[in-house]
């Protein structure tokens, strides 16, 4: 009787890292290989939280999906970023197909592979995403191994929403009369002037409410007739239920931007688990195994979901956190958050080694740099990527969570304040009315795990390089859910402001 794929790639892979040093670095080779193996012999799907940095360009988990992939008789699909096919195709998978002896075919592409293919099929996570939202017709059912299914949720929101752009406004003008026109223009100003109306946030960001609605529907009754395409998907979307309107405006430039995208993807996203078993991979989702708020928001059913522990010794890194700090809704703690970074860079002084400064507010974020620029000088940059070994970024998380993998890995991060979503937001204020409605518990399931995974990205650099995180948001000791987040961010050691200035004398004395 042969033996299962379990068996065979537990054996195979276990050989390969006796003889293979370079690749070991991480302890779960062998129980993610045999876990993504079952998945394929059974057609289950899994979720897998590796623990460690999915979007990094040489992630150490990889082959551990890649072996049992190549060793199952049928296709498997792997949907991962694009920017990391180059070094998948041309270096890691011949390289591990030369290991095996295999010759499975590799055919990678936007398009799907045809119908006949029996291989692996390498696209572009977004695409293949795109693809099961707005086009599965054209897709074969294959076990999907998706990698880097952190920015599952980001994704999804992002091919769902449809945009109206100030210049779609353009295309409203043709083959219509003067008067048409005119009354076309007339409802775009009433729009604008209930916009510019609304108090100012700092997202720039307005729900729609029942008086723009009204006068989109006006809009509907004149232009009914040949209404371009861009039109036409707007106002499919906005006859749905559950569905979130809004306007981005560009004060400087006099314009606006209208969207509309679901409430809850559950219904969006669910038909796609169906259709075929999926194996997801990611970093940090949640603090448990489990993963009931990350399931729940992707509509992932009863499926195997493991999370691996991090290395406390080769993982953990140091964690500032000074006790005296004002809270940060508070009048007191912008000056202090000030005196605070200022002296952590004098201690530095001698030790000119990347630092990053994680400031999301962007007036606090813009102060703060130049506040810093007029010490620092041009080391200290605002969301830039022309940096060197001795720069001092100061970004928003966003940016540093694009860019990180690409700029020098810092010997300090500094956060002002944890990255929880703001309910100042109304894209955030109407999801939590959603939650609200369902009665479940908007904190625990969205926004507090939402800003663990994006704290969780953003510190993934300093666990190997074994750095120094400092937070100046004291809700950590606060709150009750100050706990969770301190278990998120394990394994890690906590020092205390003697130890910092310790640390980093001995680094300057070292550096001389």
């Amino acid at each position: 009787m042969p033996q299962s794929i379990e068996v065979t790639t537990h054996t195979i892979l276990r050989d390969l890292l006796r003889h293979q040093p370079t690749i070991v670095g991480w302890n779960h080779h062998l129980t993610m290989a045999r876990l993504v193996a079952r998945g394929l012999r059974l057609s289950k799907s899994a979720l897998i939280q590796t623990g460690i940095a999915t979007h990094r360009l040489e992630s150490k988990y990889r082959i551990s999906y890649l072996i049992p992939a190549l060793l199952w008789r049928e296709t498997v699909t792997i949907a991962i970023p694009a920017a990391f096919h180059d070094r998948l195709i041309s270096i890691e998978l011949p390289q591990l197909q030369h290991w095996l002896g295999t010759s499975k075919l590799v055919y990678a592409g936007a398009q799907p592979p045809p119908l006949d293919f029996n291989g692996l099929w390498i696209v572009d996570a977004q695409v293949w995403l795109d693809l099961q939202l707005h086009q599965p017709k054209f897709l074969v059912s294959h076990p999907t191994i998706i990698d880097g299914a952190d920015d599952l949720e980001n994704w999804a929101e992002e091919l769902l929403t449809v945009r109206l752009n100030p210049h779609d406004w353009d295309s409203l003008r043709l083959d219509r009369t003067a008067s048409i026109w005119e009354q076309i223009i007339e409802i775009k100003i009433q729009l604008m002037a209930s916009f510019w109306q609304r108090p100012d946030n700092p997202y720039n960001c307005y729900l729609l409410n029942d008086l723009d609605r009204a006068l989109l529907a006006t809009l509907l009754t004149l232009v009914v007739p040949n209404l371009a395409p861009s039109w036409q998907r707007f106002y499919q979307e906005l006859s749905k239920v559950d569905r979130l309107v809004w306007a981005q405006i560009d004060r400087t430039r006099g314009s606006f931007t209208l969207a509309i995208t679901p409430t809850d993807l559950v219904s969006e996203l669910a038909p796609i688990w169906a259709r075929q078993p999926s194996i997801l991979l990611t970093s940090s989702v949640d603090l448990t195994a489990k993963a009931i708020g990350y399931r729940q928001e992707l509509g992932l059913s009863d499926i195997t979901s493991i999370k691996f522990p991090l290395d406390k010794h080769k993982d953990s890194f140091k964690l500032y956190l000074p006790p005296w700090m004002p809270m940060p809704n508070t009048s007191k703690f912008q000056p202090v958050l000030v005196d605070e970074i200022k002296h952590l860079l004098y201690l530095t002084n001698h030790y000119p080694k990347f630092i990053v400064i994680l400031i999301q507010d962007t007036p606090l974020q813009a102060q703060i740099a130049a506040i810093l620029a007029a010490e620092w000088g041009t080391r200290v940059q605002v969301e830039q990527t022309n940096l060197n070994e001795s720069s001092i970024l100061v970004s928003g998380w966003e940016f540093w969570q694009q860019h990180q993998d690409r700029l020098p890995t810092p010997a300090l991060i500094i956060i002002a304040t944890l990255p929880i979503p703001s309910l100042e937001n109304p894209l955030v204020a109407a999801k939590v009315g959603f939650y609200k409605q369902q009665r479940q518990d908007w904190f625990r399931l969205y926004l507090l795990p939402t800003g663990l995974r994006i704290l969780h990205r953003a510190i993934a650099p300093m666990r190997s390089a074994q750095g120094v995180v400092a937070i100046f948001d004291n809700r950590i000791d606060r709150r009750i859910y100050g706990q969770q987040v301190l278990a998120s961010l394990n394994p890690m050691v906590r020092i205390s402001y003697a130890e910092l200035n310790k640390l980093f004398i001995d680094y300057s004395e070292a550096y001389e």
